[in-house]
């Protein structure tokens, strides 16, 4: 049997697809595979992301030839995919969760805590951004585009002197770079941040059985946690959420960090409950942050971006 794999042509996307092919071969020797790269709005339109509004920018384009069977199944970053995809599709993977911590790449081997007043970091988040003046106040933030390598050759001291990355797209790659992992308390990440989705069409039961072979149980059940967070309080580029939840026996704590546009101000909720009800635990939390008042911050997000937008 041969499968088509449908991602996008960035190193990343076909480093994670290599190594999602490596391990469904491991549980299907007899089956062949072969990536078809399709290229995506995000790719080639080099704006900030927060200022493109439009959901699913680095997958719509493939889920479509996924639901039109010009391929068999599509991988992708799964903080990419929103938490509502087409009838037609389903998630039908989560392989094993990478760490999901950020990291911290400088010209000089700085970290962010030594990193000279002044210093011009890069990032492509607006969550990464604000956590960032949250430490360091007297930093200037910029937003970066392109792939991770074009990203670390950027931070060579004469345009950004340092940028701050996931530390599991680095890991993918095997780039040699030296970095320092910043915290989760100080840089809650990204809902999803260092997982795979691997989508096929919700009735191809034959392709769907044969990846569900190498999906692991606890990353499945923390990334549905995690969606519906995201899904209740519908958070994106222009809203920054950060949001993780972890596996603990059968049990999951489910940890969301909110900030005002300025930083100064921030929402915390952490919900523990039982595993096997994630999207609970995320309607949970969102129930809790919306109390708190997160719809007035996200609407001081959004307000604040459409301001940006018309600079």
């Amino acid at each position: 049997m041969k499968y088509i794999v449908g991602a996008r042509g960035s190193q990343l996307s076909v480093a994670q697809t290599n190594w999602v092919i490596s391990e469904l071969k491991k549980v299907n020797p007899d089956s062949e595979y072969e990536i078809k790269t399709i290229t995506t709005k995000g790719d080639t339109d080099d704006r900030p992301l927060f200022t493109i509004d439009q959901k699913g920018i680095f997958e719509k384009e493939i889920d479509r030839a996924v639901a039109q069977k010009e391929v068999d199944f599509a991988v992708h970053s799964l903080k990419d995919v929103p938490s509502e995809i087409d009838d037609s599709l389903i998630l039908a993977c989560i392989p094993k969760r990478e760490v999901v911590n950020d990291v911290f790449i400088s010209s000089d081997g700085s970290t962010l805590e030594t990193i000279k007043s002044g210093a011009v970091i890069g990032t492509s988040s607006l969550r990464r951004a604000v956590q960032v003046i949250r430490k360091r106040s007297d930093v200037i933030v910029k937003p970066i585009r392109g792939n991770i390598e074009t990203r670390i050759k950027k931070a060579s001291g004469e345009n950004y002197d340092a940028i701050i990355l996931a530390q599991a797209g680095i890991s993918r790659l095997g780039v040699d770079v030296k970095f320092s992992i910043l915290s989760i308390d100080d840089f809650s990440p990204s809902p999803g941040q260092g997982a795979i989705a691997i989508v096929a069409r919700a009735d191809d039961y034959q392709t769907i059985s044969m990846l569900k072979k190498i999906e692991d149980a606890d990353s499945r059940l923390e990334i549905e946690a995690e969606r519906a967070l995201s899904d209740f309080v519908d958070s994106g580029c222009r809203f920054p959420v950060g949001a993780y939840a972890k596996s603990n026996g059968f049990e999951m704590t489910l940890t969301v960090t909110v900030f005002s546009v300025d930083g100064k101000k921030s929402l915390q909720v952490n919900k523990t409950g039982n595993k096997k009800d994630p999207k609970s635990i995320g309607k949970s939390a969102g129930e809790e942050l919306r109390e708190k008042g997160v719809n007035e911050l996200a609407l001081n997000w959004r307000e604040k971006v459409e301001e940006w937008n018309k600079t």
